[in-house]
C-alpha cells in the first residue's frame, strides 16, 4: 500500500463522524470502521456495511456472507484477504446497528460523502468493481442502476458491455437471507456466476 494510502485509511479508521457529527440519530455503539484498500489491486469488492461478526473481528467477510461470496468468486481465504489483489471497501465503514425486526440497518450516510471519492481517487489500478447491494449500485453506477436491485444484476450484459473504467459488476448480498431470491432467480448462478469468475481469474493472473 502507497504511503499515502496508509495515511488516509488511519484517518477513516479513526473517524467518529457518526457519534459526533451523525446524521440523523448517532451510531448506538464504538465506531470501528472495517476496510481494506490497496494501491495495487485491480478488483473492488464495494460492499454494504459490516454486519455484527465483522464489527467484533475487524475484518470483513469473517462470516457465512463472506464464505458465500468466495465460492461466488471463486477464490480462497488467501487470495480473498492479499490486499495486492483485491480491495474491500464498503459503503458504510462501521456496523450500523439493527432494524426492530433484527437486520442490520442501511450503511451510515455520512461515510460515503466524507471518504469514498478521494480513496477512490488513491486507488488508481482498480479496474473491477463488484457493486454488492443497492447502496454500491447506487453510487457506483449512477444512471445505469435500474429501479430494482433484480433489474440490475439481471442486466449485468448490457452493464459490462457499456464503456466504463473501472467495470462495473452488479451482485445482490451473499447474505443467507437472500438464499431464497437465489432460489428464484437460477440465472444468476448459471450465467454471471461463471462470466464473474472467469474474470476474477483473468485479473488474478
Amino acid at each position: 500500500m502507497s504511503e499515502e494510502l496508509e495515511n488516509f485509511a488511519a484517518r477513516v479508521r479513526a473517524c467518529r463522524i457518526c457519534v459526533e457529527n451523525p446524521v440523523g440519530r448517532p451510531l448506538p455503539h464504538e465506531p470501528r470502521p472495517v476496510l481494506r484498500p490497496s494501491s495495487s489491486a485491480r478488483i473492488l469488492i464495494a460492499s454494504q456495511a459490516p454486519g455484527t461478526k465483522v464489527h467484533m473481528s475487524g475484518m470483513p467477510f469473517t462470516d457465512a456472507s463472506g464464505d458465500r461470496l468466495r465460492n461466488w468468486l471463486g477464490v480462497s481465504s488467501d487470495e480473498f484477504y492479499d490486499t495486492t489483489k483485491f480491495a474491500i471497501v464498503p459503503m458504510g465503514f462501521c456496523f450500523p446497528g439493527h432494524d426492530a425486526k433484527g437486520g442490520d440497518l442501511p450503511p451510515r450516510r455520512e461515510c460515503a460523502p466524507a471518504w469514498r471519492a478521494p480513496l477512490m481517487a488513491l486507488m488508481p489500478h482498480i479496474d473491477l468493481v463488484l457493486t454488492i447491494g443497492s447502496y454500491a449500485q447506487t453510487w457506483h453506477m449512477g444512471a445505469a442502476r435500474r429501479p430494482s436491485l433484480t433489474e440490475t444484476v439481471k442486466d449485468w450484459r448490457t452493464i459490462w458491455g457499456a464503456p466504463s473504467n473501472p467495470k462495473v459488476l452488479p451482485l445482490p448480498h451473499p447474505s443467507w437471507r437472500n438464499t431464497g431470491w437465489l432460489n428464484r432467480n437460477p440465472w444468476f448462478e448459471m450465467d454471471l456466476l461463471p462470466f464473474l469468475r472467469s474474470e476474477i481469474r483473468y485479473r488474478l493472473g
